[in-house]
C-alpha cells in the first residue's frame, strides 16, 4: 500500500456531557510509524481512536486528513482504516467462511492472501462452516485480527488486540505483527505494554486531561 496518509489533530478535545474526556492535543499520525495510544482503562483511548477514524467529531479543535499530501475527506479516509476492536460486532449467524467472504466485499486482502490463507492462518480450518455464534472469545478476537491484518489498507487500528486471548492466543497476535504490519501506519490503543512493544512512538493520553 504506497498511499501516504497524515491525520492531524489540532487543539483537539472530546467531551462527554460536562467533564473533559481529553483536551488540547496537537499530533500528528504518519504513514510508516506505528503508534501507541496509552492510558488506564476509562481513560479515553477508544474514544481518541474514534476521532482518528471520523467516527467520532471533536468536541474542540479539528481533526484533518490528507492523502499522498493532500487534503481528504474523512469518509475517503474511511476506506483506507481496518480496525479490530472488542466493541466491534461480528455477523453471528454467519460461518466462519461467510463472515471472511462478506468481509473482502468491502476491503482487498493484502498480496499472497486468500480466504483458505486467512482459514490456515488462523487455524481454524475445522472451523469454517462453524457459525460464529459458537466461537468462544478468543476465537472470536483472532477472527476480528486476522480480517483487520490481512486486508491492504494504508491505516491498522487496533484497541486492545489482545483482549479475550489466552497465551498461546498472544504469541500468536505477536507473530501476526511480525509477519503483517508493512509500511502501514499502525495506531495501538492498549495499557498492556506486549500488545504494543513494536510501536515506536507514544501519546499518553493523561497528559491531555483537564
Amino acid at each position: 500500500m504506497s498511499l501516504q496518509i497524515q491525520i492531524t489533530l489540532q487543539d483537539a478535545g472530546r467531551r462527554f456531557n460536562r467533564d473533559w474526556i481529553f483536551k488540547g492535543i496537537d499530533y500528528s499520525f504518519l504513514s510508516g510509524n506505528n503508534y501507541a495510544v496509552l492510558g488506564p482503562n476509562g481513560s479515553g483511548k477508544s474514544t481518541l481512536l474514534q476521532l482518528l477514524n471520523g467516527s467520532l467529531s471533536p468536541s474542540a479543535g479539528k481533526v484533518t486528513f490528507t492523502e499522498n499530501n493532500q487534503p481528504a475527506d474523512v469518509e475517503k479516509v474511511f476506506q483506507h482504516i481496518s480496525l479490530a476492536a472488542p466493541y466491534l460486532e461480528l455477523i453471528e449467524d454467519f460461518s466462519l467462511t461467510e463472515v471472511i467472504d462478506f468481509h473482502f466485499q468491502f476491503k482487498p486482502y493484502v498480496t499472497g492472501m486468500s480466504r483458505v490463507e486467512l482459514i490456515d492462518l488462523l487455524g481454524m480450518k475445522s472451523s469454517r462452516h462453524k457459525m460464529v455464534k459458537y466461537f468462544s472469545s478468543g476465537m472470536k478476537q483472532r477472527l476480528k485480527l486476522a480480517l483487520a491484518f490481512c486486508s491492504d489498507t494504508a491505516i491498522l487500528m487496533l484497541d486492545e488486540p489482545t483482549s479475550n486471548l489466552d497465551k498461546q492466543g498472544i504469541n500468536w497476535y505477536l507473530q501476526l505483527v511480525k509477519q503483517m504490519v508493512g509500511n502501514r501506519l499502525i495506531i495501538v490503543g492498549s495499557n498492556q505494554e506486549h500488545e504494543y512493544s513494536f510501536c515506536t512512538k507514544q501519546l499518553n493520553i493523561t497528559d491531555y486531561k483537564s
